[in-house]
């Protein structure tokens, strides 16, 4: 069986060491959070830390992953510049 190497960026790295998660699965573009107790205090001083750090992460969430308590941090992808058409 073949062990592939997952790559994490280093704003999603600098997250996890300040936010300290539980438990979080790691996802191909960023982690999914989960075994939040307060999922809103959770997601708030998530969005809160990467405001601060000006990490280009974003926080998602849906109806689902707030049954088991859960939200993905995943990396912002860049905005590509508008082309003019003349």
């Amino acid at each position: 069986m073949h062990k592939t190497e997952t790559k994490i960026s280093t704003d999603l790295q600098q997250f996890i060491e300040k936010f300290e998660p539980n438990k979080f699965k790691l996802l191909a573009k960023g982690i999914e959070i989960r075994g939040s107790r307060d999922l809103y205090r959770s997601i708030n001083f998530a969005k809160e830390l990467i405001e601060k750090m000006k990490l280009q992460l974003t926080v998602n969430h849906t109806a689902e992953m707030a049954m088991y308590g859960g939200f993905e941090v995943i990396v912002a992808q860049e905005s590509l510049p508008l082309k003019q058409t003349a």
